[in-house]
């Protein structure tokens, strides 16, 4: 009797074993299928979740457009009452009038200083439109100007210091009557807006040049 009751308890144990392995996390448990996640959790997970990135949501501006072209005009564009003459000129006009103020540099072409035919060739050349680099030569192209038909953005010439050939060069900005304001470089002020009114240039006006027809 004593051996069976020791047979028996190993019996009975051994019925009590599971036969499958011991699930040890959650994770096991979801894939054995014995454990669901409650629904609120995934929609938590739904919440915590990064946003998508604003900036790929936005688009570039486009160019506005009225009627059959781009409108290139901004707000920030200088515009010194040249309501007679085309876009281009009042540009060319704008962006000259942007150096007032800086340096004559003998030579130059840049906001560190100009020379007076750097200010022009450079004027220009912002808007691809290439000049000769010397005021004598300048006066050699475009269309030379019987005084009564000078306008705004014409290129207005002189031969100064008893010069016997052309020697300086600036832009026409506005025209009063018998008055014409031009735009240059001068070797004492840098660039500034002068007058042939002012006797200096009044005696060494030669001629003027128009470039844009």
């Amino acid at each position: 009797m004593k051996r069976i009751f020791p047979l028996l308890l190993l019996l009975i144990l051994a019925s009590c074993k599971t036969t499958s392995p011991i699930i040890t996390s959650k994770e096991e448990a979801i894939k054995k299928g014995v454990y669901r996640a409650p629904a609120n959790i995934k929609i938590a997970a739904k919440a915590n979740a990064e946003p998508k990135s604003v900036a790929a949501k936005i688009e570039p501006k486009k160019a506005t457009i009225s009627g059959n072209r781009i409108n290139d005009k901004n707000d920030d564009d200088l515009v010194i009452s040249v309501d007679d003459s085309s876009y281009l000129v009042r540009q060319l006009i704008n962006s000259a009038s942007e150096q007032l103020g800086a340096g004559y540099r003998s030579g130059g072409t840049t906001p560190e200083g100009y020379d007076c035919s750097g200010l022009i060739y450079s004027t220009f050349k912002k808007f691809d439109i290439t000049l000769p680099r010397s005021s004598v030569d300048m006066a050699k192209i475009g269309r030379k100007l019987n005084e009564d038909d000078i306008r705004k953005g014409d290129l207005i010439f002189f031969k100064t210091n008893g010069r016997r050939v052309i020697n300086h060069v600036g832009m026409v900005t506005e025209i009063n009557e018998e008055e014409i304001k031009f735009i240059h470089s001068s070797t004492q002020k840098g660039v500034i807006i002068s007058s042939t009114k002012e006797p200096y240039y009044g005696k060494t006006f030669t001629q003027a040049n128009r470039i844009l027809e």
